[in-house]
């Protein structure tokens, strides 16, 4: 009989611990380890070398945002923004993620400057959810843009243009800055106060940038 007390009481006493894990294991995962079609989490400022930056450009795409409506990245053209991963229904990373970029939207108020989220969960973030989800963070549908649609074109998003680690309930939490042209510029994580101070240091310094770009070249598609 004490033995299969004793077993009885390790088991009620396992039972929490694997709940736990269960928990921690499904949604946010920070930066998570990169698999073979899965790029390392962009760190820091990117040089810019014409044969070997990554461009938004190259991977067009349509979504929906909170509002309803379907935003195209060709609005994004002539733009700086940030790009950012998050779910509605992330226990905590990803509230902390937003916060992080209400602020930074308040520190860099500038009207060429704008931001874009997409959900790695779009069954569940409908644009009626991402509205409501928006509306915490004071989100101007104008400056932020919250995006639901098809989830193999948010991986590809993700993935080729964020540079970033993401699928189905995992992401990275850090933002990636493009340039007026689309170009990758850098990304910071913005769950540390020191790298968020970078990112708006980053930010500002490209939109201090002429509109062809820092040393003057031609965009895509223009000149001889």
């Amino acid at each position: 009989m004490r033995r299969a007390a004793a077993m009885s009481t390790s088991f009620s006493a396992v039972v929490p611990l694997l709940l736990t894990l269960v928990v921690v294991g499904v949604g946010c995962s920070p930066d998570p380890a990169p698999a073979s079609r899965t790029p390392a989490p962009v760190a820091g400022v990117v040089e810019v070398d014409e044969d070997t930056v990554v461009n938004a450009t190259d991977t067009p795409f349509t979504l929906t945002d909170q509002t309803g409506a379907a935003f195209s990245s060709d609005a994004l053209r002539g733009r700086v923004w940030m790009g950012a991963i998050f779910f509605a229904n992330c226990p905590g990373p990803c509230f902390r993620e937003n916060q992080a970029i209400a602020e930074i939207l308040r520190e860099v108020d500038a009207p060429e400057f704008m931001v874009v989220s997409l959900t790695c969960d779009p069954a569940n973030d409908t644009p009626e959810t991402l509205a409501t989800y928006a509306a915490r963070f004071d989100a101007d549908p104008a400056r932020w843009k919250f995006l639901t649609g098809d989830l193999k074109l948010i991986e590809q998003v993700g993935q080729r243009s964020f540079r970033l680690p993401v699928e189905l309930g995992v992401h990275s939490e850090r933002g990636v800055v493009f340039d007026r042209r689309g170009r990758l510029r850098g990304g910071y994580h913005l769950l540390q106060p020191d790298r968020v101070k970078l990112l708006v240091k980053l930010i500002r310094e490209v939109l201090a940038e002429p509109a062809d770009g820092p040393s003057g070249e031609q965009p895509r598609g223009e000149g001889s």
